[in-house]
């Protein structure tokens, strides 16, 4: 049980009601099972080597083909530095740009190895532990919010060791079989369960079920993760380098209407190994008679401390994904 006395398989059980297993045709289905064991294999393959030369490998090799495998997301990558970094010279982005493509090359062997990283206890570290441990027996309904900062899913990783039974919202896979691989990986991790978001970008309707449902579970006691800096077509704009950025505000919601508290995590690379730091802060939430004017106060003072998170570690943040419009 849970320090809050909350069941542990609580979590799980609402994450498996927002993504039911439809019946797949046949020839769906074969397809799926080829991407599976595919899947699989490489998995097979990058435990082969240790764990450090595996990500190496990886980060040498995204660093020289991701641009030219694809060049959209290397352009925008590109964009959004000359966003956030006008005075930089054009090769200044340009190495910050491939050192992004080595992180993720790395991270993709750690997504295939989580399970590795977790259960060695030199590799992550925290930050400050002393507001951690402040709080450690007294943590009641949280949201946690993180960035796509160095290995971002560790992000969560306080809460898990505290006993908290966090759960996280993610984006489903399609492919079911994939999907339920990845979740299991991650159940050491993510105790609490996994919320899928739904496969197809834009889908509002699966946006506002899952909305409903991760708010329950924050008010009956739960502990949620996710990651705030995308674009989101649905969000509110906030300020970002200083320019307005349309971004999720559910976390920040959800936390001012049950009154939970908001903890902004980074994870940090140290070096070019896959040992980590991770840092807490806590978000105040204003509750005046003006929600939304609270929630964004809120949404603004998050970005700020991410703005400032990512312009002291710049090569550790995902910058081909979409920010602003």
């Amino acid at each position: 049980m849970p320090r809050d006395g909350q069941p542990a398989a609580h979590g799980h059980h609402l994450a498996a009601t927002i993504m039911p297993m439809k019946p797949i045709p046949l020839l769906r289905d074969f397809q799926f099972r080829l991407e599976y064991y595919a899947l699989r294999f490489v998995v097979a393959t990058s435990h082969a080597l240790p764990l450090e030369v595996a990500c190496n490998l990886s980060a040498w090799t995204w660093r020289r083909l991701a641009p030219i495998i694809n060049p959209k997301r290397h352009a925008r990558a590109l964009a959004n530095i000359a966003i956030a970094f006008p005075d930089k010279t054009d090769a200044e982005r340009l190495a910050i740009a491939n050192a992004h493509w080595e992180n993720l090359g790395r991270v993709m062997i750690e997504t295939m190895r989580i399970d590795e990283l977790i259960h060695d206890t030199d590799r992550i570290e925290i930050k400050h532990p002393k507001i951690f441990l402040r709080y450690r027996d007294k943590l009641g309904p949280i949201v946690g919010v993180s960035l796509h900062m160095g290995n971002w899913e560790l992000a969560i990783w306080p809460l898990t060791i505290a006993g908290a039974e966090p759960a996280a919202v993610y984006r489903s896979v399609n492919n079911p079989y994939v999907d339920q691989y990845l979740r299991d990986q991650r159940r050491d991790l993510y105790p609490g369960g996994l919320f899928g978001r739904g496969g197809v970008e834009g889908d509002h309707g699966e946006s506002q079920k899952t909305a409903r449902v991760i708010m329950d579970y924050v008010r009956r006691g739960g502990r949620l993760g996710m990651v705030c800096d995308l674009y989101d077509r649905t969000g509110i704009p906030v300020p970002f380098f200083g320019k307005p950025a349309l971004t999720q505000a559910i976390g920040v919601m959800i936390a001012r209407r049950v009154g939970a508290r908001v903890w902004l995590a980074r994870c940090v690379r140290k070096g070019k190994s896959s040992r980590f730091w991770i840092e807490l802060t806590e978000l105040r939430i204003p509750r005046t008679a003006d929600q939304g004017a609270d929630i964004r106060a809120a949404m603004a003072e998050m970005q700020q401390v991410f703005e400032r998170w990512v312009r002291e570690y710049p090569e550790q943040w995902m910058w081909s994904n979409r920010r602003w419009s």
